[in-house]
């Protein structure tokens, strides 16, 4: 896909680094709020560490508005929770703002804390013409099948802005952004990290291609994925 920049790294730490340092260089002259909305997984948490290692003196991280990608549906102080990997490794060591941070409360009932969300996006993030919350950063990862968010093969997608789903991993029942926004976002970051993911990868950035990740790859004007898979993808 030529809308789609794929940069290659020698392992999840290389990675990690390189997107870390992008991303910090881009936002330390901030100088208005800008939201960001983040993800779970093994390739996050490198990345979360490797912020905070670097963004301690850096004023610009202190605007950012921090939302989720997705959520499991459990208790915030949960082992699966992906706030409380956020709140751990980004939020605390970098000393976030609580107003800044804008978790998604898994613990309530999955519709009505889709829809608050939903409410909390709007209240922060300018619309585009059809109504779409912008968000300014979307980090994602992407799973053995092809899945972003929580967004699942074979999972009919919702209008909306976040919605609840059951998907095929444990826990089952999650709150995800929808496809509408991942392609409104200025900016979508996928880190895809861990073997397994090749043929996902391929299937990906193929014109055509049917995974939930080449979903959001065509809505979209450009995106970039910083990928540690050995193979390259052309």
């Amino acid at each position: 896909m030529t809308n789609v920049a794929v940069n290659y790294f020698g392992g999840p730490q290389e990675l990690a680094q390189a997107a870390a340092n992008k991303w910090c260089r881009q936002v330390a002259e901030a100088k208005n709020p800008f939201t960001v909305a983040l993800s779970g997984g093994r390739i996050a948490n490198d990345f979360f560490r490797e912020i905070a290692a670097r963004a301690r003196q850096n004023e610009g991280i202190r605007q950012a508005h921090f939302f989720w990608a997705d959520e499991r549906c459990i208790p915030p102080d949960h082992a699966d929770s992906n706030y409380r990997v956020a709140r751990e490794l980004l939020f605390e060591p970098l000393q976030i703002e609580p107003s800044h941070i804008h978790r998604i409360r898994g613990e309530d009932d999955p519709a009505k804390a889709a829809e608050a969300a939903s409410d909390e996006v709007l209240r922060i993030a300018p619309l585009n013409s059809v109504g779409q919350p912008i968000l300014d950063w979307v980090f994602l990862g992407m799973g053995e099948d092809g899945h972003v968010a929580s967004l699942f093969p074979g999972v009919e997608p919702r209008p909306g802005i976040y919605y609840d789903v059951i998907g095929p991993k444990p826990p089952p029942r999650r709150i995800t952004l929808s496809y509408d926004v991942l392609a409104a976002a200025r900016e979508v970051w996928v880190l895809v990290s861990g073997s397994g993911k090749e043929a996902a990868l391929r299937e990906s950035v193929r014109p055509g291609g049917t995974t939930p990740l080449a979903r959001v790859l065509r809505t979209r004007k450009g995106t970039e994925i910083f990928s540690d898979i050995p193979a390259k993808i052309p």
